[in-house]
Parts: structure tokens; C-alpha cells; sequence
């Protein structure tokens, strides 16, 4: 209505169109005003949702301790971090898993990586000899012969049986883990690293020097199938399982990548890139995400979306160093380890994982990596 308009009618009733005007602006305009407040603090609270669900290093316990260092171990069941320590000083060190407070040491253990049966409370470490001990007092029980050089370990809870990875023959050492005798070897066909099982009979081994996956029947230790990755991911060595849908994470240094691929048939749905000098993978059923640990420093984290889409959700800067990694999946966090070098040489691309510089003392660490 105009002014031009307003002006023809007397005052008393004038002053009755402006304060009706008035009271049909401030009701129309007030809903609008809080509208537009709720959609600029929704657009804002968004950004803050999606950062608080991102994965970061949450934790880092700088534990110390002189030694080389590779695989590290949790014993979910007993809450408790296992990490070799190799050299003059060779020990076990043994961590809570929930707080990393240091808990005892087994000593005299010049290994790689551990593995523990919570069914006999016996843990195993790849030394040699192998040596096991109780989880419940950390003492040790038994010393194990074994031929090759070990490296690798994992724990098959289908038959109680822990496997001694070596990357020369015998390349798998099986050994009864409430006895602790050796009930045989198998030849893998090359260097394995890391192994998964299915729980059902089924061993999958990353054959490093060939570039395969060995399927290995758990019964009568024997190969049953090699799924070669040629072209898509070479000198794999991590690998991660999704047992309910059947498929296989090989987390592959040259070329980069991690290669998808089914368990029956080792037929590859896909392929995505990581970062350089893998050398773990992991898989969380909780939350249908794949984690790759690299030694630049890097984790790579593929979200499952289905079983046959996969893609990269994120990458975290951890440290460099931190190349193996351990899945708590109570807590659904994943654990690494690593320490600070001075600077390497330069690198190629795609080759060289390791730091020939010699450790700053007292930085050895353990990272833990969350939502």
C-alpha cells in the first residue's frame, strides 16, 4: 500500500493501518529471521560433524626403549600390546592395550612379531628358536626349533595352530599352540609376509618375490591355488581379510597399491594407490574400512561400500617410520608403531622402505589412530 493511498483516510483510522501493518510485518518477518538463523547454524555445525568423524593420530606414548622393531601385536582378548625389540638388548615389551602403560617384558627374545591363542593362554614370537610363553604371567614355557628364518606370524583360531612365516624354506612352520610342537611345514612357493585366515580351513599368504596370494588348505597344510597380481600390485606385503563378504585387501609397494580381490576365486574387483613402503594391512568389520600402514608416514584408510565398491576415504599423516599396524576392534581404534631418524637418502619412487640411519634414542612410539 503507498503512502499516496494512506493519506486518504483520517488520521484515527491511519493510525490503525500503521500499527496493523506493523504487527503483520514483525509476525511475518520474525519466523523468516529465525529460519534463515537455524539454516546458517546448520551450514555451519556441518563442517565440525564431518571433521569430529575423520580419522586422526588421537594418542602418542613416546615409551622409548633401545632396538629394532617390526611387527606389532594385540592381544584383544587380554588386553595387552605386543612389540619385539631386537638387537643387544632382544626383549619382548609388553603394554596395556587400553592405556599403553608398560605392563613386563619377556627377555632374551630376538624376534619380529608376536601372536597369541587365547584359548591356551600361550603366546609365540617369530625368534629363533621360536619361544612361548604364558600370557597370564609372561614366563616362558617352551623353546621351539625351527628351520628358515622367521619373520612373519599369525594365529589360526580354526585348529589352535600358529604359523612361523620365513621368507626362505621352510617358508611356513605350523605348530600346535597348546603343545607347542611343530606339526609341519609348507612350502609357500616363495617369501611370504603377512597372512590371514578365514576361520574356516583357509589360509591366505602375500608371496612377496612372486606377486600372488597363496591359498593354503589349513587341514592338510597344503597350497591349494596362487591368485596372481601381476600388473596391479607387486612385492605385496600386507594383507587384510573381510570374511563375511569373502574378499582380500593386498596392500602392494610396486606398484602402490592396494589390490581388491575376491577369496574364492582371486578374481580383482579393484584397485586403488597408497602411499610408498607398505608393510601391514588391516580390516575392521565394525565399520567395512581397510587400513594400510606405510613408511612415509601414511595410513590409508578404503571404506567398503559394498562388495564389489570400494574407495579411498582418507589418508592420515601419521609418522614416518610407522609401516606396521595392529587392529583393536573393541575400541575399533588401530595401533602403530614407529621412532624419528635423521634423513634418509633420497628414495626412488617406488622402492626402498626402510631408514639406514640410526635411531634417535628414546623416540620410539606408539600411535593410536581414531575417530
Amino acid at each position: 500500500m503507498t503512502s499516496q493511498t494512506l493519506s486518504r483516510y483520517p488520521a484515527g483510522r491511519q493510525a490503525r493501518i500503521d500499527n496493523l501493518e506493523e504487527d503483520v510485518v514483525i509476525r511475518y518477518s520474525l519466523p523468516c529471521i529465525c529460519a534463515a538463523a537455524v539454516i546458517l547454524f546448520a551450514g555451519e555445525s556441518r563442517p565440525a560433524t564431518a571433521a569430529a568423524e575423520s580419522y586422526s593420530v588421537v594418542k602418542t606414548a613416546k615409551v622409548g626403549g633401545d632396538g629394532g622393531f617390526d611387527y606389532v601385536y594385540a592381544d584383544v582378548a587380554g588386553r595387552r600390546l605386543y612389540i619385539a625389540r631386537r638387537g643387544e638388548n632382544a626383549r619382548m615389551t609388553v603394554f596395556d592395550l587400553d592405556s599403553l602403560a608398560p605392563i613386563g617384558e619377556i627377555p632374551n627374545v630376538n624376534g619380529h612379531g608376536a601372536a597369541v591363542d587365547p584359548m591356551s593362554n600361550h603366546g609365540f614370537t617369530t625368534s629363533k628358536p621360536v619361544v612361548m610363553w604364558d600370557t597370564r604371567t609372561l614366563k616362558p614355557i617352551k623353546s621351539i626349533p625351527v628351520d628358515g628364518n622367521p619373520d612373519g606370524i599369525m594365529f589360526d583360531p580354526f585348529n589352535q595352530r600358529v604359523y612361523i612365516f620365513s621368507h626362505v624354506a621352510p617358508y611356513a612352520t605350523v605348530i600346535d599352540t597348546t603343545s607347542g610342537d611343530v606339526v609341519g611345514t609348507i612350502d609357500l612357493g616363495g617369501a611370504p609376509e603377512q597372512a590371514v585366515s578365514d576361520g574356516a580351513g583357509h589360509i591366505y599368504v602375500d608371496i612377496e618375490d612372486k606377486a600372488n596370494i597363496a591359498v593354503v588348505d589349513a587341514k592338510t597344510r597344503t597350497v591349494t591355488a596362487h591368485y596372481g597380481l601381476e600388473g596391479k600390485g607387486g612385492t605385496c606385503a600386507g594383507l587384510a581379510m573381510d570374511t563375511k563378504n569373502r574378499i582380500l585387501f593386498a596392500a602392494c609397494r610396486n606398484p602402490q597399491n592396494l589390490v581388491i580381490l575376491g577369496a574364492d576365486d582371486g578374481k580383482v574387483i579393484s584397485n586403488l594407490p597408497i602411499g610408498r613402503g607398505t608393510d601391514g594391512a588391516v580390516f575392521n568389520p565394525n565399520t567395512m574400512e581397510a587400513f594400510s600402514a606405510q613408511v612415509d608416514g601414511t595410513l590409508t584408510i578404503v571404506k567398503e561400500n559394498s562388495p564389489t565398491s570400494f574407495a579411498i576415504e582418507q589418508t592420515v599423516q601419521t609418522m614416518p617410520s610407522a609401516k606396521t599396524l595392529t587392529l583393536d576392534p573393541k575400541t575399533n581404534r588401530v595401533l602403530l608403531i614407529g621412532a624419528e631418524f635423521p634423513p634418509a637418502p633420497p628414495r626412488p619412487p617406488q622402492g626402498g622402505q626402510g631408514n639406514p640411519n640410526p635411531m634417535i634414542p628414546g623416540s620410539f612410539s606408539i600411535l593410536v589412530v581414531a575417530k
